[in-house]
């Protein structure tokens, strides 16, 4: 891993793209402190476009802790395949992704990737920069709507690191603390290496308490575009692993319309 940081995968070996305004679809990748709630949100947006019928890829990056097995009863997948045959093949084709897709057996427009429960990093031969890409790149092909759920330490996770560069748009999360505050502060210097476009993010007040009013948000986070509130509801599930279960209880309505906020804006639907 210290060849990969030596190697600079933050900085762009190509000219800088113009960013062209996406109105319905492209690739949202969802970053943030640990804890922020990122599989959940990530998770949560892709439901709301299945259930409107977008097709929708939802790739989860971690490898440290897999989180597909986080996300939904595995009776509930039509198979189970591993993101990591993908980015152990030497070139990544359009036929591998879709070959290693999973589906989901209630969401038909939904297909995912992820690592397997007891896999990790060092279950696959190590991928590089180019898998990465290839992956993503791939993924446009597929689906118009592509949500990369990413690990937090982008400096040794390559997919992660290569999704915050190449993603249309990127939900920047954040709990309301100084751990969260503490975290970005040692993270963003790796982006501002790298040029990021810092235009495409939406920084996210996440898991936010009632007591945690507007003045103290803006005190601890700054300004934020969207303001994502704690659910109980939604604790309860993230805790049963069903998080493509409906939020139907009262404590969730704000949460919900947040969701669907972050979808009308970043997707324009």
């Amino acid at each position: 891993m210290l060849n990969f940081k030596k190697k600079g995968i933050f900085i762009r070996k190509t000219e800088e793209k113009v960013q062209e305004e996406i109105l319905h679809g492209g690739v949202l990748a969802v970053w943030g402190s640990p804890g922020s709630g990122k599989t959940i949100v990530a998770t949560k947006i892709a439901k709301y476009l299945a259930d409107k019928k977008k097709n929708v890829v939802l790739v989860l990056c971690d490898m440290t802790a897999p989180m597909l097995p986080c996300i939904c009863p595995p009776s509930d997948l039509e198979c189970e395949k591993s993101l990591g045959s993908i980015l152990a093949a030497a070139h990544v084709s359009e036929a591998l992704v879709k070959h290693n897709m999973i589906t989901h057996k209630r969401l038909s427009y939904l297909t995912i990737l992820g690592m397997l429960k007891g896999e990790n990093e060092y279950t696959y031969p190590p991928y590089t920069e180019v898998q990465a890409r290839e992956l993503i790149e791939n993924l446009r092909k597929i689906a118009p709507f592509v949500i990369i759920d990413c690990g937090s330490y982008i400096a040794n996770d390559i997919l992660s690191a290569v999704a915050l560069m190449e993603s249309d748009s990127v939900l920047r999360l954040a709990n309301c603390d100084l751990k969260s505050i503490s975290y970005l502060s040692s993270q963003l210097p790796l982006l501002r290496d790298s040029k990021w476009d810092a235009d495409k993010q939406y920084k996210i007040g996440s898991n936010l308490k009632p007591q945690e009013g507007i003045e103290y948000i803006n005190q601890v986070l700054g300004s934020v575009a969207f303001k994502l509130p704690h659910s109980q509801e939604l604790e309860e599930q993230y805790l049963a692993g069903n998080l493509f279960g409906d939020l139907s209880m009262k404590d969730s309505r704000a949460f919900r319309k947040e969701i669907e906020k972050i979808a009308r804006e970043v997707f324009g639907c």
